[in-house]
């Protein structure tokens, strides 16, 4: 195992847990602010239907629940994607997503790694904690994808 300083391609040093934790934390108090307003504007759409049924409140929070799961995924992938490579949190810590050549993923690439890290949670975030302990700094949901969090260089 390296000591994380390892690079290859035109990536910088490998971003290792601690400073991705930290970044994701920036981003779910983002997505939380987000979120609270969808849910204060759908708050009101729900309450105001005036139905009486509890099926047609049912489907409304059906919707709502899609729109904040779209919202969610939709934050990742494509500030990930975009000339940023990285979200908020990231842009914050200084650190950024890339392929394994240093280069820019695309949109495909950041939706299968938005997607892949459900294996990484299903596993009991093992596929996290993972970053802890490779020698590119890679959960498993990098390694599925071909991507690589490192510091802006």
């Amino acid at each position: 195992m390296s000591d994380g300083n390892a690079t290859t391609g035109g990536e910088g040093r490998p971003a290792g847990f601690w400073i991705r934790v930290v970044a994701y934390i920036i981003d779910g108090i983002i997505l939380n602010v987000v979120n609270g307003i969808l849910f204060g504007i759908a708050g009101v759409n729900v309450f105001a239907l005036d139905t009486g049924s509890p099926e047609a409140a049912g489907s409304a929070a059906g919707v709502i629940g899609l729109i904040l799961v779209v919202v969610n995924l939709g934050y990742f992938v494509v500030l990930e994607a975009s000339k940023l490579q990285a979200t908020l949190g990231k842009l914050v810590v200084g650190i950024r997503v890339s392929d394994a050549n240093g280069q820019r993923i695309g949109i495909g690439r950041s939706i299968g790694r938005t997607l892949a890290k459900i294996v990484s949670y299903i596993v009991l975030l093992i596929g996290f904690i993972m970053v802890a302990f490779t020698d590119r700094k890679r959960g498993l949901h990098d390694m599925l994808a071909g991507t690589l969090v490192h510091y802006r260089s």
